[in-house]
C-alpha cells in the first residue's frame, strides 16, 4: 500500500515537471515570437486545458480516478523542483536554438527570395504592363466612342434643325 502510494507521488512528480515544461514551451514561444493580447490569452486558455488533461489522464490512469491530496502535493512538487532547477537552462538553450534555426532559414530564404523576385521580374512584370496597356486602350477606345456618341448627336440636331 505504501509502495503504491510512494510511487504514485512520483508518477505526480514527474507530471509537475511535464507541466513545467509545457509552461516553459508557453513561455519560450512569447520571447521568440510577439504575440498579442488575444493570442496570448488564447495560449493561456489552451495551457490550462492541457494542463488539465495531463493531470486527469494520470489520475484515471494511476490511481482509478481517485483524488488525493498527495497527488496534488506531488504535482506541486515537480513544478518546483523543475521551475528552480531545470528551467532557465531549458528556457536559454531553447532560445539559442530557435535564435540559430531563424538565422539559418534567414540565410536560405535569401537566394530564394532572389530567385522569387528575377521570376517575377522576367515573367510578372511584362504580364502586368500588357494587363495596364490593354485596360488603358480599351478605357481610350471606349471615351473615344462615347466622344463620337456625342458629336453625331450634335450633328443630328444641326442637321434637323
Amino acid at each position: 500500500m505504501v509502495t503504491n502510494q510512494a510511487y504514485l507521488f512520483l508518477i505526480f512528480i514527474i507530471n509537475g515537471i511535464l507541466i513545467g515544461l509545457l509552461f516553459d514551451f508557453f513561455r519560450i514561444s512569447r520571447k521568440v515570437i510577439d504575440t498579442s493580447d488575444l493570442i496570448t490569452y488564447f495560449e493561456d486558455i489552451l495551457f490550462w486545458i492541457l494542463t488539465g488533461v495531463i493531470v486527469l489522464y494520470s489520475i484515471f490512469v494511476f490511481n482509478n480516478g481517485e483524488l488525493r491530496l498527495f497527488m496534488l502535493l506531488g504535482i506541486l512538487i515537480g513544478a518546483v523542483i523543475y521551475m528552480l532547477c531545470i528551467s532557465s537552462y531549458i528556457i536559454k538553450i531553447n532560445i539559442k536554438i530557435i535564435n540559430l534555426l531563424k538565422k539559418f532559414f534567414g540565410i536560405v530564404i535569401i537566394p530564394i527570395q532572389f530567385i522569387f523576385k528575377t521570376l517575377q521580374k522576367i515573367f510578372f512584370k511584362p504580364i502586368t504592363f500588357l494587363f495596364i496597356n490593354i485596360r488603358k486602350s480599351s478605357t481610350n477606345f471606349t471615351t473615344k466612342i462615347q466622344n463620337n456618341f456625342k458629336k453625331m448627336k450634335k450633328v443630328k440636331n444641326i442637321v434637323k434643325n
